[in-house]
């Protein structure tokens, strides 16, 4: 029993380094500067509606975006009027009627953004070699070091090397760790001018890159600016205490001594 346990022993310490080398062929995430990073960070406005205007055009033909409300565009600069319109242009399953069946509507800004398919199945079917289009409301807090790994598997689509072998239908991609480089995700980002920027911003693949994560990094955490706010004011608060107790210790230690 012992020599089976020996063995098995052997063979999980010389498949380590396998492992380790399989998981380090990967590429590790581009780093980009972002507005939103330090402890100072803030949302670029312009950038994140640039991102919803890719994600409407591009993404959300496959991604849904089910978490998020209408009324949150709000946060991103964009009046009632402009947010009524946005959510009008979906049409929302609601109901039963008096009848029991359901019916489509103009969406309303309490609305939250529908999914572009009826069900799970039918995005199998619809899509990607029978995988699962994944909800982008949380991919970035979904993700190691989301931002950079999202903007780098948007811009890292390539040729396979000669002896990579590739599987029908799939897409070479060095940073995608989940299928070992292999992604059946089509390039959703191909080539300049795909979108057309309302601020006149030049819509390179890169660009186009950068907003998207933008604007994903603010679905995920719309919070953020309150919460680094509150705590920049809590450390200045726990800095103001501390200087005041080490001045009193001083005062009532040199009335001991």
């Amino acid at each position: 029993m012992m020599g089976n346990f020996a063995k098995l022993l052997l063979a999980f310490m010389f498949s380590l380094p396998l492992a380790t080398q399989a998981a380090d062929d990967i590429k590790e995430p581009r780093k980009i500067v972002w507005s939103f990073d330090g402890m100072t960070g803030k949302f670029d406005r312009q950038a994140i509606q640039r991102g919803f205007k890719v994600y409407r055009e591009v993404c959300s033909a496959c991604h849904s975006l089910k978490l998020k409300a209408f009324r949150s565009l709000a946060d991103l600069g964009y009046s009632e009027e402009q947010i009524k319109t946005i959510a009008a242009s979906y049409n929302i399953v609601d109901g039963p009627n008096a009848d029991g069946e359901m019916f489509e509507r103009p969406g309303r800004p309490s609305d939250h953004f529908p999914p572009p398919y009826a069900n799970d199945n039918a995005a199998r079917s619809a899509n990607n070699n029978g995988a699962l289009p994944p909800d982008l409301s949380l991919i970035i807090k979904a993700r190691h070091d989301g931002a950079n790994y999202l903007y780098s598997l948007l811009t890292g689509y390539s040729e396979p090397p000669k002896d990579f072998k590739l599987g029908e239908n799939m897409h070479y991609n060095p940073y995608f760790a989940g299928g070992g480089k292999q992604f059946s995700m089509i390039p959703p980002l191909v080539k300049e001018g795909q979108v057309t920027y309302d601020d006149g911003t030049k819509a390179t693949v890169d660009q186009m890159a950068r907003d998207v994560v933008s604007f994903l990094q603010w679905a995920a955490e719309p919070e953020m600016e309150k919460r680094k706010a509150m705590g920049m004011r809590s450390l200045v608060f726990v800095l103001g205490m501390t200087i005041l107790f080490y001045l009193a210790k001083v005062r009532i230690w040199r009335r001991v001594q």
